[in-house]
């Protein structure tokens, strides 16, 4: 079986940032998967389930409710492991040209009053939310984008080293 994109990237090398993970063809059109990483996989702890959950609420009101970027997100969620977001959007731009829609999203944060949509009739868990932890994780997500701007490394992704034989077969590192 075919490895997925998602796993071929070394895992103990990725460091917070907004990375390409994959650009597939959706009939003449390409959609773009970003990593919206937060946490240094298995190095730092993850983002708690409640507040990655308010996370999410928020920032999928405040990116579907931009008046330039509303038509363009496919899909904002959490990572299985709990270190970050995929953003999905409609067409293909580096990670810089949205490096500033990631961090206003993000600031947006500390101004929530409330988690949009969390009550029995809008959310499967409306009792799982942290706002007051999403506000922190906002805010560390924020000054670090902030301090590291300039640094291609929050930009890049970090690929694994695969070992492939003369005959193809493939050796993987987990």
């Amino acid at each position: 079986m075919e490895m997925i994109q998602s796993f071929s990237v070394d895992h103990t090398l990725i460091i917070p940032g907004i990375f390409l993970s994959r650009e597939d063809k959706v009939g003449n059109d390409t959609v773009t998967t970003y990593d919206i990483r937060l946490k240094r996989p298995n190095k730092e702890p993850v983002i708690d389930v409640a507040a990655m959950h308010s996370l999410e609420h928020i920032i999928a009101t405040y990116l579907r409710n931009d008046s330039y970027w509303k038509d363009e997100i496919i899909y904002w969620g959490p990572m299985g492991c709990l270190t970050g977001f995929y953003l999905i959007l409609k067409g293909n731009r580096s990670p810089q040209k949205i490096y500033e829609v990631v961090l206003n999203a993000f600031r947006a944060v500390k101004d929530s009053e409330d988690v949009p949509g969390a009550t029995p009739v809008n959310c499967g868990n409306y009792l799982m939310h942290n706002l007051g932890m999403a506000k922190w994780y906002a805010a560390e997500f924020v000054a670090y984008l902030e301090a590291n701007a300039g640094k291609s490394e929050i930009f890049e992704y970090p690929k694994a080293n695969r070992l492939i034989t003369n005959e193809g077969q493939h050796f993987y590192d987990s």
